[in-house]
């Protein structure tokens, strides 16, 4: 017979079963995944560890080799969820823009490529352990695409700049000449300004000034391209 501590500890737990047995096979990935982008949130990809990931998630360290060969595979899976957060900060920022008058395309178009912009260099400001954690990747674009770094429109970041490249190209506002490649010009030129506001020297500008620095920069991006 159990004792008494033993059966209350039972029924504590449910008959017996401790936290990381109530774990299905599918929602252990994401608890770890979940668990180990709060780590990046506060401290970038150094952070996110697996014995880490597992201590937060509630369950045994091995457990985590089930679903990730090792810490690059964790790390990757947690790069492409801060990823989408950062495309749904974008989105947001279109998505606050004022209606612009109904004929007025070419001011929705540059505005929401602007809204691109803005909404990259806050991301970095609000979130800067996620977004350094969103840039540790494979050096390649392998997975600039993938659904796993999408927002809520099911867009990547880098497909929301394309798209909205694109609207410019639409409406008369970027030759169609000088399309091909825009991406990597805008996308370079407001990712330097964001690191240098989270790691370099103008990480000590007031937020006014920060605000200012980026609109210049995709002030200097628009007449550039």
């Amino acid at each position: 017979m159990l004792s008494t501590l033993e059966a209350a500890a039972m029924a504590a737990t449910g008959n017996g079963k401790t936290k990381r047995d109530t774990y299905r096979h599918g929602d252990l990935r994401n608890a770890l995944t979940e668990a180990a982008l709060e780590l990046a949130r506060q401290g970038g990809p150094e952070a996110v560890v697996l014995r880490a990931a597992t201590r937060k998630a509630g369950v045994a360290p091995n457990a985590a080799y089930r679903h990730f060969a090792d810490r690059d595979a964790l790390l990757h899976a947690v790069s492409q969820k801060a990823m989408a957060h950062l495309a749904r900060t974008m989105e947001a920022e279109q998505a606050a823009l004022p209606p612009a008058p109904a004929p007025d395309a070419v001011a929705t178009a540059r505005a929401r490529f602007r809204a691109v912009g803005t909404g990259y260099v806050r991301f970095a400001q609000e979130e800067p352990g996620l977004f350094r954690t969103a840039f540790h990747v494979p050096g390649d674009m392998t997975h600039a695409a993938a659904d796993t770094a999408a927002g809520g429109t099911g867009k990547t970041p880098f497909e929301l700049l394309g798209m909205a490249l694109d609207g410019l190209v639409e409406n008369g506002l970027l030759p169609e000449a000088r399309r091909p490649g825009a991406e990597f010009l805008a996308w370079s030129a407001v990712h330097g300004l964001a690191v240098l506001l989270i790691d370099g020297p103008l990480r000590g500008l007031h937020p006014t000034q920060a605000h200012d620095a980026g609109q210049h920069v995709i002030d200097m991006i628009e007449r550039g391209i």
